[in-house]
């Protein structure tokens, strides 16, 4: 390829076959996709799912179960080698499949995030995807764009893009089109280029696309930006940080128990893995990757809800929102801009019939009130007045009309240029059509700080409707500062000049449509006799005023709702627009914003306030008014000093330092420029107000999940410890075996934990006030409910511990468990009755105690007297690790009803997921005890069906336990 920035327009274009006013044919972009590929950069190499495996064995508690199984392999124990390596890769594939399900849900979510561009090709202008853009397209820019690939500029008018992501210039660059001859000249010199990444902050123009992909200058340094650092959520920083306790309070914790056991004669390799399993339960290892999965999939059920999430730290932040400072049009109203009213100096307000973006309907001159019944068809082409405001509100637009796949109009570019475009094609005119006699030769683009536009033409061909002069200067936007610019105004019968008393009725017309809810714009003009050499706003003075359209953007029927739901769930909504002031109070009285009586504050209120007086202001209104993105900004600081958790719309590009602020920054996804995007943590992909109420009880939903994960593992880790701390520190035999805590930390703890993050929304979860951002996660109670719940699940295994020692005439608390004071009948229901001596009742006590008690080195354990012992521990220790495996699922049970709702009224409604891992964890538990192999991996004893249901009943004491918590609980806060 040449030198692009050293060829002439024509030449360049020539280079690449393409044409200026047609494009690319839909044939020719497809041979060009297929030779330069699609406009991709390469992103960092997805891990494989063999490298996720592996990467679980670097887990420091995996490390130290692999060093148990070899211990265990040391001292001969075979089978504990086999079952620790086997839960050991069980659980790597379990954390492998929740590493991979939460990058799938996060890649998903970066591919929605591939922005549109508008092209023009076979002589129509479209939106298409960024990726599907190849060279020899043509790119229309506007302020707000992020620049897609690499090319070559042919038409700028005004324009100015920020390079810094290229040249860390953080100053625009002002852009043109003329060649430039040098060689070798440096990127941040190309001024006829413009470059991948960069951004459009000022004006409009027409980009001829060069490079794609890889080959752009972007491209070319892609490697540098595949080094994306992987950030944690607050919320996973604080979690975090509690294993990081957990883990020393769990080896405080192991190292007595580990001592104790030794003073109590246990053996030495037998504690030692014990230890070291109770270490790994523990530990609660699989939190953050829960936390992560629970976010990803929340985010992606939010794109279901139209909200996409770009960082995930705005997941949680949703749920401590208070306040939602919204944009009026299109995200409070349906954007559905339709132009209705025309208001003309001299002339019969003039109604427009039609709906939205049809270009059917017609226009009527009224003689009473509007939709009165007496209004008088008229055509434009045969009334001057009207023909001339249609022409001028037309030629001054950047906005096309395309009909879509199902034969629908649609607006491409400006929704509020969109409705005068779709008023003018009423009469069958198009700008396209217009420029031909009158052609736009330069242009000063609209600013938030002028609230206008200017556009520029060479009259060609006088039709009779403008002064015969050779160009004239069309000047469209906010209706006061025009009526304020204005020097005369075009009557029926000529231009006069605008009197005092003549621009008080134009502002009074301008606040009579604006208290009917409509829009208002005013459009005037101004006869030149040349195009000057630099268009600066005093262009847009000694304007000749034309008139004023009222344009109807009706309020979003579930606006309305979305606004009640955010105040019952004590969030404040705050209208911010840039329309007139009654316009504003009509539509957000409508809504509910702001109670009959008040209010709005307009931007130049606002900016003769300090900030305290700001402060105050926000406690008296909720709506402001013709502000502009600085003023967003300040009114985001005010809320935020205040304390509250404020989130922003913004769509412009003047909107990203706002949206940057907000805790909480909302890009709109239709209407929004690409810039705003990029600094919004949520692109709302439908511009919808009930989209962010919907993201933010997602939000609260995500979270309430996250704290019911929390809780429950928590409480069956700790719960855990208990048993085995407490057990040998009051001097019962080891209640668990290595084994069977690690099954209880693997199986019973894991599934029913994932289901966790399925639970639905809780009735009532938008009838709370909003959670403060830096609560912690044992917040209102759950600290609390953890220490007694699992006080309570320890309390309950010790005691059926003990319980199956003494219904079988053991004594729990007896080296020996008392079976030398047993007959053979009674020992032979215990164990084996090969291992029992046939003269066992002939023995004295002292004789069966030395037999329990010998100690043979050159015995196997098989062979020694403690096999007994050990063996007539099964049937409690069965028990024991039934109560706490049951009692972890009837558990999780009371916690997947709420807070507020019974186990028993809910069931497992609304989450199949639950019930399947609460069916399969008590299967798995049943197979552990009756299966004949597993019984000697995990040394059980199949227990009798009473017994069998005694654990249950005992294991149910938590869920009726936590029911009654739940009871007290209610009726407090109904008292209260």
């Amino acid at each position: 390829m040449p030198d692009f920035y050293r060829l002439e327009v024509d030449q360049a274009l020539a280079e690449l076959k393409s044409d200026p006013r047609q494009g690319l044919t839909t044939e020719d972009a497809a041979q060009r996709i297929a030779q330069y590929g699609k406009n991709v950069l390469p992103a960092g190499e997805s891990v494989s799912l063999f490298t996720l495996f592996i990467n679980q064995f670097k887990n420091i508690m995996v490390i130290i179960l692999i060093i148990a199984a070899v211990i265990s392999g040391i001292v001969g124990e075979f089978e504990d080698v086999i079952v620790i390596l086997v839960i050991v890769i069980a659980n790597a594939a379990l954390g492998t499949y929740q590493e991979y399900r939460a990058e799938q849900a996060l890649q998903a979510l970066s591919a929605m995030q591939v922005p549109n561009v508008r092209v023009r090709r076979g002589g129509h202008v479209g939106q298409l995807s960024a990726e599907d853009i190849v060279p020899g397209d043509i790119v229309l820019l506007q302020e707000g764009d992020r620049i897609p690939a690499d090319g070559r500029l042919i038409v700028s008018a005004n324009l100015q893009i920020e390079e810094a992501a290229l040249t860390g210039e953080s100053q625009a660059t002002f852009k043109q089109i003329h060649a430039i001859p040098e060689e070798n000249v440096g990127i941040g010199d190309r001024k006829n280029m413009a470059f991948m990444g960069t951004s459009v902050t000022y004006g409009r123009g027409e980009l001829l696309i060069t490079e794609t992909g890889l080959k752009t200058q972007l491209g070319k340094i892609a490697t540098l930006l595949m080094n994306v650092e992987e950030t944690q959520t607050p919320l996973q920083k604080r979690l975090d940080s509690l294993s990081v306790m957990l883990v020393r309070g769990a080896i405080v914790v192991v190292v007595l128990v580990f001592i104790a056991g030794l003073l109590r004669g246990i053996p030495l390799q037998e504690m030692l893995v014990t230890s070291i399993s109770l270490a790994v339960a523990a530990v609660p290892e699989g939190l953050a990757a829960i936390i992560t999965i629970s976010l990803s999939l929340g985010a992606a059920r939010m794109v279901k809800r139209h909200a996409l999430i770009r960082r995930l730290p705005a997941v949680e932040t949703l749920g401590s929102v208070t306040t939602i400072c919204s944009d009026k049009t299109g995200t409070l109203t349906k954007n559905e801009m339709t132009a209705t009213l025309f208001a003309l100096p001299g002339h019969e307000d003039v109604r427009v019939s039609g709906v939205g973006y049809n270009p059917d309907g017609g226009f009527f001159a009224m003689h009473g009130e509007y939709g009165g019944g007496d209004d008088q068809p008229l055509d434009p082409t045969q009334n001057a007045p009207v023909g001339r405001f249609l022409q001028a509100m037309a030629l001054a637009t950047d906005a096309y009309l395309e009909t879509n796949k199902e034969g629908k109009t649609e607006v491409v570019g400006d929704t509020t240029e969109g409705a005068l475009v779709v008023a003018a094609r009423k009469v069958g005119w198009t700008r396209e059509h217009l420029e031909q006699d009158k052609p736009r030769v330069a242009e000063l683009p609209f600013s938030s700080e002028r609230k206008a536009m200017t556009t520029i033409h060479q009259i060609k061909v006088n039709d009779g409707l403008f002064p015969q002069m050779p160009y004239l200067a069309i000047t469209k936007g906010a209706p006061d500062r025009l009526v304020d610019w204005a020097a005369s105004e075009h009557m029926p019968d000529g231009v006069r000049p605008l009197t005092a008393e003549r621009r008080a009725k134009w502002q009074a017309q301008v606040d009579e449509m604006a208290s009917r809810g409509l829009r208002v714009l005013g459009v005037a003009y101004r006869p030149l006799d040349s195009v000057p050499a630099e268009v600066k706003p005093e262009i847009e003075r000694e304007l000749v005023l034309l008139g004023l359209i009222g344009i109807l953007d009706p309020a979003r029927p579930e606006a309305r709702a979305a606004v009640a739901t955010a105040r019952e769930a004590g969030i404040r909504p705050i209208m911010i627009t840039g329309d007139h002031a009654l316009t504003a109070e009509a539509i957000a009285s409508d809504l509910g914003i702001i109670q009959a009586g008040q209010k709005a504050i307009t931007g130049a209120e606002l900016e003769k306030m300090s900030d305290d007086q700001l402060v105050g202001a926000l406690k008296t209104t909720s709506t402001f008014a013709r502000v502009s993105p600085e003023h967003k900004l300040r009114l985001v600081k005010a809320l935020q000093s205040q304390g509250e958790i404020a989130a922003m719309t913004g769509d412009g590009v003047n909107d990203a330092p706002a949206l940057k602020q907000a805790n909480i920054g909302i890009a709109m996804g239709i209407t929004g420029t690409e810039v705003s995007k990029g600094a919004a943590d949520m692109v709302l992909t439908d511009d919808n107000f009930a989209s962010i109420v919907a993201a933010v009880e997602e939000g609260r939903t995500i979270y309430n999940n996250i704290r019911k994960f929390v809780m429950f593992l928590l409480s069956s880790n700790v719960g855990e410890i208990l048993v085995m701390f407490v057990g040998i520190i009051i001097g019962l035999p080891v209640p668990l075996l290595a084994i069977q805590i690690l099954w209880v930390n693997l199986v019973t703890d894991g599934l029913p934990a994932i289901a966790l993050g399925f639970e639905p929304t809780e009735a009532g979860t938008m009838k709370r006030p909003p959670r403060p951002v830096n609560e912690s996660i044992f917040a209102d109670g759950v600290g609390v409910k953890i220490i007694w719940r699992a006080a309570l699940l320890a309390l309950l295994t010790l005691g059926a511990f003990v319980y199956g020692h003494t219904a079988h005439g053991l004594a729990p608390f007896s080296n020996t468990l008392g079976i030398e004071n047993l007959s053979r009948e009674q020992v032979v229901e215990l164990v084996e009755e090969e291992i029992v001596p046939a003269d066992w009742d002939a023995l004295t006590v002292d004789a069966r105690l030395a037999l329990l008690t010998e100690v043979d080195e050159t015995a196997s354990e098989e062979e020694g007297g403690n096999l007994i012992i050990r063996e007539a521990e099964r049937i409690p220790r069965t028990i024991a690790f039934t109560v706490l495996a049951l009692g972890q699922i009837f558990h999780v049970m009371a916690i997947h009803a709420g807070d507020r709702k019974s186990f028993f009224r809910t069931w497992f409604s609304g989450n199949r997921f639950m019930f399947y891992a609460v069916l399969s964890t008590f299967l798995l538990q049943l197979a552990v005890i009756y299966v004949p192999f597993m019984q000697g991996i995990f040394e059980t004893f199949p227990i009798r069906l009473p017994e069998m249901l005694g654990a249950v009943a005992i294991a149910s004491v938590i869920l009726f336990a936590v029911e009654i918590e739940k009871l007290i609980r209610n009726s407090r806060r109904s008292a209260a």
